[in-house]
């Protein structure tokens, strides 16, 4: 095979049956489609008797599967027959959206449920392919459609499509899908979060029809290494694939080039130009990019721009950038639950913006697709994160494979992303062998499969030489990472307020650092001493003094305090406190700011005004 600059869309090899998908297929979001959304028809099945036989044998293991098996869809054919469902008279459910928030009764439900939709479907060429599109769906997903099985897939944030084209018909097709969103210590994340298991098709669902021999990915970024050059691979997906004429089209920059691709179905190209605007914070400048084969074309939207360090500088385009950020949780702030449309993406990307923001860390998972593409337009720069929390089971092969499957979907999703400048490995993770060996090649396989980004990780933190007042970060994962990042609640979770102006840090490591979260709870509306917890005041006085004190670590580079919006949590169950809710958000589950949101917000004005000086 030849030594192609990039290799992300090259799906390593899964030996693990959890997660058998296909190739994924990118930039769905500027691709023809019929959305499936809507209402969909829906079972509730803790014990699984529409999975299992009476003695839990699988109905889809069976060469005839029983008509039990509810993904047969069944109907009865005479009054005699005995059957246990009926899809066509059960309730519905809105199709994207959690379960959880839609039905009082499953609020804390965590089990299987079962959806069903049934559409018509015209191909438009007989030659013609579909697949089936799935943004994301919690938690492991069995999808079958018109009684076959197509697959399965692990991990609650990020798509999977399975084609259909040898099933569909014109009448009467019927899409079965059984989400399971119990949690498990094995699973990614594992038993144990601070933030909502939110079950169900939580995001779009759509049939994608494309040519029989089409442009399934791509990568077009600015050369890492050359700033006046654009470099880049493509691969076509089909029977036909070798030696086809492919043809990229950049107008604004007068690029108008044809390749052929080699027997895989790839193209490598490298294209000189001396007038790129690069995207910026300031002016995040998107080109129109159009590749074409024979058969197929599809457009992006793409900015051109280089991110690196040196040393303890982060720099964007060549220049130092100040990471002026907020953490955000995917939930609505229109209708609660978890977020879904480009208005949630829009609302979330509009308030950090007027809290001065120029990044935002997405924890601690990834989110719609809608976020990165408003983030590029608006000149947000972006940290990703895979969802590798608290007490993974490091030595677990399977949950290894079942990350790196995750991270690997989340990279080849994101990649032509401007505003993705950083891919998170994990957060909070206690340093042991085997996280560390864990960690490392998962970050071995990000740089394989993305040259052009930077690598961090919310890092474990110690006392500098037995100081408790001296902090540092002492965490082998840290050789690892291009930008060391780590949490601290000094004042929330360690010590009062006052604890601040005591500690410092010392920083060995010659790299970029960034506190990734800090912060503290308040409820909206509280008011009260400023030493008295979850009063505004108690939250407005811990962010005025940690503020000075991480100002005092030489080689601060930015932050994402804990967090935007309060987001729910079956963790937070104080009465007439927290109800449910981590109450740690600049703003109230109902958009109301708090008074550190404009501690925050006068903070960043006035480093925005000593950048310009």
């Amino acid at each position: 095979m030849k030594n192609h600059f990039f290799l992300s869309f090259l799906f390593l090899a899964i030996t693990s049956i959890s997660v058998a998908q296909e190739n994924l297929i990118i930039n769905v979001y500027n691709r023809e489609s019929q959305s499936l959304n809507g209402h969909w028809k829906y079972i509730v099945d803790p014990y699984e008797n529409g999975y299992y036989n009476y003695r839990l044998e699988p109905f889809d293991k069976q060469e005839n599967p029983d008509k039990a098996a509810f993904f047969m869809n069944s109907k009865l054919d005479n009054n005699y027959e005995l059957l246990e469902y009926n899809f066509d008279k059960s309730d519905s459910i809105s199709v994207p959206g959690d379960w959880n928030t839609q039905k009082e009764n499953l609020f804390y439900y965590e089990g299987t449920v079962w959806y069903k939709k049934s559409f018509d479907y015209q191909i438009r060429k007989k030659s013609n392919r579909v697949f089936v599109y799935f943004e994301a769906s919690n938690y492991q997903t069995e999808v079958y459609f018109n009684g076959k099985k197509l697959g399965m897939h692990v991990g609650g944030f990020t798509p999977f499509n399975f084609e259909i084209t040898s099933f569909i018909k014109e009448k009467e097709n019927f899409l079965v899908v059984k989400v399971d969103n119990k949690r498990k210590k094995e699973g990614v994340p594992t038993l144990n979060t601070d933030w909502w298991n939110y079950g169900g098709l939580t995001r779009d669902v759509k049939l994608i029809e494309t040519s029989e021999n089409f442009i399934e990915d791509y990568f077009i970024q600015l050369d890492p290494k050359n700033n006046k050059s654009i470099k880049g691979n493509i691969v076509l997906n089909g029977k036909n694939i070798t030696g086809k004429k492919v043809e990229i089209k950049i107008p604004e920059l007068g690029i108008n080039k044809t390749y052929t691709s080699d027997d895989g179905g790839m193209v490598s190209f490298e294209i000189p130009s001396n007038k790129i605007t690069y995207w910026s914070v300031e002016n995040p400048f998107l080109y129109k990019v159009s590749i074409s084969s024979d058969e197929d074309v599809i457009e992006d939207q793409i900015g051109f721009r280089s991110i690196k360090t040196e040393n303890s500088n982060i720099l964007l385009n060549g220049k130092k950038v100040y990471l002026k950020g907020i953490s955000i949780h995917e939930e609505s702030p229109i209708r609660g639950g978890r977020g879904h449309s480009k208005e949630d993406a829009k609302q979330l990307l509009e308030w950090a913006k007027e809290l001065g923001c120029n990044y935002v860390r997405l924890a601690h998972y990834p989110h719609n697709e809608h976020m990165l593409r408003l983030a590029d337009k608006m000149g947000m720069l972006v940290w990703e994160e895979n969802p590798v929390y608290w007490t993974i089971s490091w030595e677990n092969e399977e949950t290894f494979l079942n990350a790196k499957n995750q991270l690997t979907e989340v990279i080849n999703r994101d990649k032509n992303r401007a505003s993705v400048i950083i891919w998170s490995m994990a957060n909070e993770t206690p340093v042991s062998d085997a996280r560390n060996s864990f960690l490392t090649r998962l970050a071995n396989l990000t740089r394989q499969l993305d040259p052009t980004r930077l690598i961090s990780a919310a890092l474990e933190q110690s006392n500098y030489q037995n100081n408790p007042n001296i902090r540092t970060i002492d965490d082998p994962f840290a050789e690892v990472v291009d930008v060391l990042s780590f949490n601290q609640y000094i004042g929330w979770y360690d010590g009062l307020v006052d604890k601040c102006s005591n500690i410092s840090w010392k920083i060995t490591q010659n790299k970029p650092v960034l506190i990734s979260e800090f912060g503290a709870g308040a409820k909206q509306g509280l008011h009260g001493d400023k030493e008295a917890r979850w009063t505004e005041e108690y939250q407005e006085n811990l962010y005025v003094e940690t503020l000075k004190m991480v100002d005092k670590i030489e080689q601060i580079q930015g932050f994402s305090p804990w967090v935007l919006v309060d987001f729910r949590s079956p963790r937070r169950i104080l009465p007439e406190i927290q109800d449910g809710f981590n109450r740690k958000g600049l703003i109230s589950e109902d958009g109301k700011k708090k008074k550190a949101f404009f501690v925050l917000q006068d903070y960043y004005k006035k480093k925005t005004s000593a950048s310009k000086k």
